[in-house]
């Protein structure tokens, strides 16, 4: 028996799978509890053992997939860190999105690095290091991390490993050394990637301790796995180092999960979820994966990861209005708030109170339908001082109405910023709240949502007319307004896969034929694939998608825990890959172990990399879990022609390892 487990933005989703019979025994859902991850992941496990009935002694294996880390990336929620960046030029941070992914956080800059064939460019100067390391954290004492990034380092990676040993010497934070994540040129981008890395470092960490403790105290002692952004699956120890490989950890499960409980071989697949729509390819039964790395939050990242298309629009996005638009023109999205009618559940009084006053307004302001919460309100009191703590005074509690408490425009930006740390959450107006009062769902309080539509229905365009008549009509705007975007977006992603361009769909063609508006003439729009959509919400949005683009859509019966299916049927698998270089003709540079080595035999220098990478494999693969695999190996060889004669220039050795994760109960 395995259990999966999905740590989404809104739900923790579990499942029990009997892995002999190959299906899904029992399912639950409860509340992430973002303040406390142990409360919903621990809700999630108690339910699901109850209702399949299972003893907790007989799972011998639970896989976890997550969508935090995205969701973290989407929101600009990551930890502060500091990077150091080793024999770069100058101009550095304005390369690959650098100086975007860093922001604000320090950045130290030495000389050293190596060039392309591993020999250093200059030493590295170890006493500055020390001194701005010290600095660093002296004026930012908030860091948790710290990404080092080396000019060549995939080449010979001995200055991050050094700058490395310093970091953990003069600071004790966390590590990241960029030749861990990518072995791959690109040092700005390298360098990108290891700035996330070290951002999530303790976001994840956090995850795994959560839910190793909830296993514990519960009696499994299975091994824990966790999903990975390509799908395959690494032990919780092993994704500790490297958090940044679990982005788009969640919706890589989904479709590992679509594949096995649709059959389906092609499709095209639209997880929607609280926070996040992912949209990817299915071929062949195999998720495609990113010839170009991962992007997420708009950065371009080398992790290798599922070509998903990630959109900041989910059931609890915000929805806003175009203030520069005469009539309702709705925004949903980028930004995750609670439904009004989810808190309600828990703070009926001052929801129902609070929107009941503000209603009577003629014109409601900005804030007005809108609440602070701050789940960890007493903690943040003795950490935060100045006009952030003043936010949290002035709250007088847990929750309190955002108009009241942010009377003032600079108390509304300093908000901002607390929402962006994660220190408090807005609740807002959502479609989740206009799904109920539709009837389309009926999960929490649909009196509520009623009130929150209606006062949002009063909101003013800008012409000064109100957006919409009553609750009803504000609701269905909002409802038809995700339907199509939903479907913008799937069919955005239908089209760059066929080479198309994503901006395709925004042609005035391509609206009409959505908009069946033709009148001389008629287009018509469809997939090529069935669309199969998953998340809990899908039954009630995504029949509607498939409407819009003529297309048959596919809702697994087991659509809303998809993720944690596909936590528990998928594969350990990793690659390892080295060059070898030719500095000189008849000179062969194996740039495989802790350092470059140079042969006279290309033959030598290949055994040499292939038994590098082999140990290096082996011990990854133990470390994630799956002792016993099986290895396919890949050689590609760049040759010129040069006077008749072939001349070796490069090539690259790649060994990539496959296997089923170790279960608790395998000798």
């Amino acid at each position: 028996m395995l259990l999966g487990i999905d740590t989404g933005g809104t739900y923790t989703d579990a499942v029990l799978f009997d892995e002999h019979d190959g299906v899904v025994v029992a399912s639950a859902k409860a509340p992430t509890t973002h303040h406390d991850l142990a409360i919903g992941v621990c809700g999630a496990i108690d339910a699901v053992l109850a209702t399949g009935c299972v003893d907790a002694g007989q799972v011998e294996l639970v896989s976890m997939s997550t969508t935090l880390a995205t969701n973290a990336l989407v929101e600009g929620k990551g930890r502060p860190v500091i990077a150091v960046v080793i024999g770069f030029e100058a101009d550095v941070v304005e390369r690959a999105g650098l100086g975007d992914a860093l922001g604000a956080d320090p950045l130290i800059t030495l000389a050293g690095g190596h060039d392309p064939h591993g020999s250093p460019l200059a030493p590295l100067d170890v006493d500055r290091l020390s001194s701005e390391l010290r600095a660093a954290v002296a004026a930012r004492p908030d860091v948790e991390a710290v990404a080092v990034t080396a000019q060549f380092s995939v080449r010979n990676p001995e200055h991050e490993v050094a700058a490395g040993d310093i970091v953990r010497r003069e600071t004790g934070l966390p590590v990241t050394l960029s030749h861990h994540l990518s072995a791959r040129l690109n040092g700005p981008k390298r360098a990108v990637t290891a700035v996330l890395n070290a951002r999530l470092v303790s976001i994840v960490d956090g995850l795994v301790r959560t839910t190793e403790s909830a296993l514990s105290e519960r009696g499994i002692h299975a091994p824990l796995m966790v999903v990975r952004g390509d799908g395959s699956l690494v032990s919780a120890a092993f994704v500790r180092e490297r958090p940044i490989e679990t982005i788009l950890s969640g919706p890589a499960a989904s479709l590992v999960g679509a594949a096995h409980l649709t059959g389906l071989a092609d499709a095209i697949i639209s997880d929607i979820g609280g926070t996040t729509t992912d949209i990817a390819v299915l071929h062949d039964g195999v998720p495609e994966v990113s010839a170009d790395g991962a992007s997420v939050g708009g950065h371009r990242t080398m992790v290798s990861a599922v070509a998903m298309r990630t959109h900041g629009l989910g059931g609890d996005s915000r929805v806003r209005h175009d203030e520069r638009a005469a009539g309702a023109r709705l925004l949903l999205g980028p930004t995750k708030v609670i439904p009004l009618c989810q808190l309600a559940v828990e703070e009926s009084e001052l929801v129902h109170s609070m929107l009941a006053v503000q209603g009577t307004a003629l014109s409601p302001g900005e804030l007005d339908g809108m609440v602070l919460v701050a789940e960890e309100r007493d903690r943040y009191l003795t950490e935060l001082d100045g006009v952030e703590r003043e936010v949290l005074e002035r709250m007088g509690g847990r929750v309190a109405v955002a108009s009241t408490v942010l009377a003032t425009l600079k108390l509304q930006k300093v908000a901002e910023r607390l929402v962006q740390r994660g220190v408090v959450q807005y609740a807002a107006f959502t479609p989740t709240d206009a799904a109920h009062v539709l009837g389309m769902q009926a999960t929490y309080d649909a009196a509520a949502a009623r009130l929150a539509a209606s006062l949002f229905a009063r909101k003013r365009d800008r012409l000064g007319k109100h957006l919409a008549a009553d609750a009803h009509t504000i609701a269905q705007l909002t409802i038809d307004t995700l339907v199509r975007r939903s479907a913008e977006l799937v069919l955005a992603a239908a089209l760059e896969h066929d080479g198309l361009g994503a901006d395709a769909v925004r042609s005035p063609a391509v609206q009409a034929a959505l908009d069946r508006s033709g009148r001389a003439a008629r287009l018509a729009v469809a997939l090529g694939s069935p669309l199969v959509g998953l998340g809990a919400s899908a039954p009630a949005y995504y029949p509607l998608v498939g409407e819009v683009l003529d297309t048959p859509v596919v809702v697994p019966a087991e659509a809303g825990v998809a993720n944690a299916v596909g936590a528990v049927v998928g594969r350990v698998r990793l690659t390892a890959e080295c060059v070898v270089t030719a500095p000189q003709p008849g000179q062969f540079l194996a740039h495989a172990g802790e350092h470059p080595v140079m042969f006279t035999d290309l033959d030598a220098a290949l055994m040499h990399s292939r038994r590098c990478l082999s140990d290096a494999l082996a011990a990854d693969m133990a470390a994630a879990g799956a002792p016993q695999f099986e290895v396919t190996e890949r050689w590609h060889a760049e040759v010129v022609d040069l006077a008749g004669t072939d001349l070796f220039v490069e090539g690259r050795l790649t060994l990539t390892a496959s296997g089923r994760p170790q279960l608790s109960s395998t000798p």
